[in-house]
């Protein structure tokens, strides 16, 4: 299970390595194949043996920290979000989200990786909380390290573009825990 993931690309990773991937989003997949559109709770409960879970950041990354006082109850609904996802039956979980609140809050997180490991010449902080899942070796050390992420404008549709998963770590993660 590929929780909170629109744009497929992480279940097409599983998928080109032969493992039966199903995503789940409440926004349409932007790749055919095999989605669940609506709420991850409505099949979580299914007999998953692993599950890679993108919840929403806006209400838990420090880069959005100055607006956390106005927005208390908002956090409080993703920090439930993002425990729930933890806590569920599943043998394997890995949630990935930014450098946040819930490694004060919940627990450090296991791993924190970059995109120029894993062939992308980019900064973006990413965190993994684990469960049952071995540490992602880099695959591919690039240089450039530009934080194209952190400086886009606002634009319609920049929240999907800024949460949109590398390629590469994709790769990483259906060959390293596939």
């Amino acid at each position: 299970m590929i929780a909170c993931e629109y744009s497929g690309v992480v279940r097409e990773a599983f998928k080109a390595k032969r493992h039966h991937a199903v995503s789940c989003d409440l926004l349409d997949s932007e790749i055919s194949g095999l989605h669940y559109k609506g709420n991850i709770f409505d099949i979580i409960d299914q007999e998953w043996d692993m599950m890679i879970a993108f919840p929403p950041c806006t209400h838990l990354a420090v880069s959005g920290a100055r607006w956390f006082k106005d927005k208390q109850q908002e956090q409080q609904e993703a920090i439930r979000f993002f425990m729930k996802l933890m806590d569920a039956k599943i043998p394997r979980i890995a949630i990935e989200n930014p450098i946040g609140i819930m490694s004060t809050l919940y627990r450090k997180p296991d791993q924190i990786i970059q995109p120029w490991q894993y062939g992308h010449g980019e900064t973006k902080a990413t965190c993994l909380w684990l469960s049952n899942l071995p540490l992602l070796t880099p695959t591919n050390i690039v240089e450039g390290r530009e934080a194209r992420i952190w400086k886009m404008p606002p634009s319609p549709n920049r929240a999907k573009e800024r949460s949109r998963t590398y390629e590469g770590i994709a790769k990483a993660m259906s060959e390293q825990w596939g």
